[in-house]
């Protein structure tokens, strides 16, 4: 299997990385089939990173990106230290866009990603977070039983208004310690929240009338530059485009080696349709590709479908036969997408962000892509890198 230069350690990193600008070295985190849409200057953008399209759609210059689930302490303890240490790495990788959430351990990520980038030119990165989720300190904040590991003692409450969405804009900006945001997600306005009062369509008729034209208003007052929705489910997005005028959308746990049918014949002909574009996420599905015993964000295996099990497994026998990690063929599939204007994945440990380098950028032979589509284990039309 042909790959590129051998990296074993950060300072391998480093030192490649040292050879140039940082955003030379960030392009090449990417398939080779992406990499004409990596840096900030590329064709169809102008230097703000707007789509130069009729209808101005931003896109995130940058074709991969860090997600700050884990540094909001999901999953595990990760401390200020390491969550440091994983950020100064990421930037040291040439990674310059970052996705976070007040939603994420209940202002924690937003936080960390705030200490460290306020001394950063703000012209350098890009960032992406989330409204529809306000957070209120509260001596008996029920926060924990969303995020048992982190230390924030807010509670969060759902609100899709105008109003509210303003509001969460500046909460988010005074946390991170910025002016400005480059998109805005409307969080979790989904059919698979069941913390919504009143279900998820009562919601995104208010979002209707309130959040996306809120959004609008902010896009064009220049404190975003574009918006869409963030969401694990289709029908949301596909609503959103029917009733709205979002840039990008970031479409989780959807699209991935594991499940993508739905996504690949149903969405993306829609986004595409309204010139916008997505953001992936959960390439990973959580980790359940790479090993981990939940699948996207259930928690613990006995939510697993046995057919996704069974799936893994013949995944990973087709890439041990052709010698190719399944973890960087998982990455590499859910950014080949013409609709994928970014991927983003979730770092939780230091040395992670030289595994995410490493598997954007090795080459897989087209065997074992072509191996894939005769055994049915992907969409015969779905692309592949090149």
């Amino acid at each position: 299997m042909a790959t590129g230069p051998s990296i074993t350690t950060r300072r391998d990193f480093l030192n490649l990385a040292g050879g140039g600008s940082a955003l030379a070295a960030a392009a090449v985190l990417v398939p080779a089939a992406a990499s004409a849409a990596e840096t900030p200057a590329s064709a169809g953008q102008n230097k703000n990173g707007v789509a130069s399209s009729g209808q101005g759609h931003y896109k995130p210059p940058f074709k991969f990106g860090m997600g700050g689930v884990p540094l909001g302490n999901e999953f595990s303890v990760v401390t200020d230290k390491d969550a440091f240490a994983i950020l100064e790495a990421a930037w040291s990788a040439g990674i310059r866009y970052y996705d976070v959430s007040p939603w994420y351990g209940l202002g924690l990520a937003e936080r960390r990603f705030g200490s460290f980038l306020h001394d950063r030119s703000r012209g350098e990165y890009v960032i992406s977070s989330k409204v529809g989720k306000l957070l209120r300190a509260s001596k008996n904040a029920s926060g924990h039983d969303y995020f048992p590991f982190s230390p924030s003692p807010n509670d969060v409450i759902f609100d899709y208004t105008a109003a509210g969405i303003r509001r969460s804009i500046e909460d988010s900006l005074q946390r991170l310690g910025i002016d400005s945001l480059d998109i805005a997600f409307v969080h979790d306005l989904s059919p698979d929240n069941k913390f919504l009062s009143g279900g998820w369509e009562a919601q995104f008729k208010i979002a209707t009338t309130g959040a996306f034209p809120e959004l609008t208003r902010l896009r064009e007052e220049g404190t975003i530059k574009g918006w869409g929705v963030g969401v694990n489910t289709p029908a949301p997005i596909l609503r959103t485009l029917e009733v709205a005028d979002p840039d990008v959308c970031l479409l989780a746990s959807q699209y991935s080696l594991i499940d993508h049918k739905n996504a690949l014949n149903n969405v993306f002909p829609a986004v595409r349709q309204k010139n916008a574009s997505l953001v992936i996420g959960s390439a990973l599905n959580a980790g359940f590709i790479s090993g981990s015993p939940r699948y996207n964000y259930g928690p613990d295996s006995y939510d697993i479908p046995p057919a996704f099990i069974d799936k893994r497994r013949r995944l990973r026998e087709v890439a041990a036969a052709h010698g190719v990690d399944l973890r960087t063929a998982a990455l590499q599939f859910s950014a080949a997408p013409d609709v994928a204007s970014a991927l983003i994945v979730g770092v939780s440990r230091e040395d992670q962000i030289l595994e995410d380098y490493t598997s954007m950028h090795t080459r897989i032979p087209a065997a074992f892509w072509a191996d894939l589509k005769s055994r049915n284990l992907i969409e015969q039309n779905a692309p592949i890198p090149a």
